[in-house]
């Protein structure tokens, strides 16, 4: 199946009861300037020196990645959603090796009706780049995203070839057919 949405068409496939998308390229990444990382350190509650790394992750959505030193520091975070306004921010913390988990994810869309998303493609996609590409993450990991938020979300990642899939079991909450 492909997919059109705001990053262009989108690989989409059905493994199991599992749904995952093919990453699609970025449109931007790289450095973030130093005003926005202070701003984002402002925001996360954290010194500066705490953001161990940063980048743009755009892939349709304009998310900045924010790289923790660990998953607690990640579930500790307590924001200041008006520091961070304007912004899109997706923060990642290393979960301790042997864990079931890789990396916890948490994602933060200030001025939106629900400042945190219990699940977040768009910014895992930019996020597996991003890891893989610079050696911090391998090709196949597990995200956990949402538990702050009361939520088990897992976010499968695996890197086949030339192509990074995001992937995870899904549930139905509606169902509908369109006539055109």
């Amino acid at each position: 199946m492909v997919q059109e949405c705001g990053a262009g068409l989108v690989r989409v496939k059905r493994e199991g009861g599992r749904l995952a998308f093919a990453v699609p390229p970025l449109t931007r990444s790289g450095p973030v300037a130093e005003v926005v990382l202070s701003r984002i350190a402002a925001g996360l509650r954290l010194e500066r020196e705490a953001l161990l790394d940063a980048s743009w992750l755009v892939d349709g959505p304009e998310w900045i990645g924010v790289l923790l030193d660990s998953a607690d520091l990640v579930l500790g975070l307590r924001p200041d959603y008006l520091a961070l306004a304007g912004l899109k921010v997706g923060v990642i913390g290393p979960h301790p090796a042997g864990s079931e988990v890789g990396f916890e994810v948490r994602t933060f869309i200030p001025g939106d009706a629900s400042p945190e998303d219990p699940v977040t493609g768009s910014f895992n996609a930019g996020a597996a780049r991003w890891l893989i590409g610079s050696g911090r993450a391998p090709v196949s990991y597990l995200v956990a995203q949402g538990t702050v938020l009361g939520r088990a979300g897992r976010v499968h990642i695996d890197a086949v070839g030339d192509d990074i899939w995001i992937g995870g079991n899904t549930v139905s909450c509606i169902e509908g057919m369109v006539l055109l």
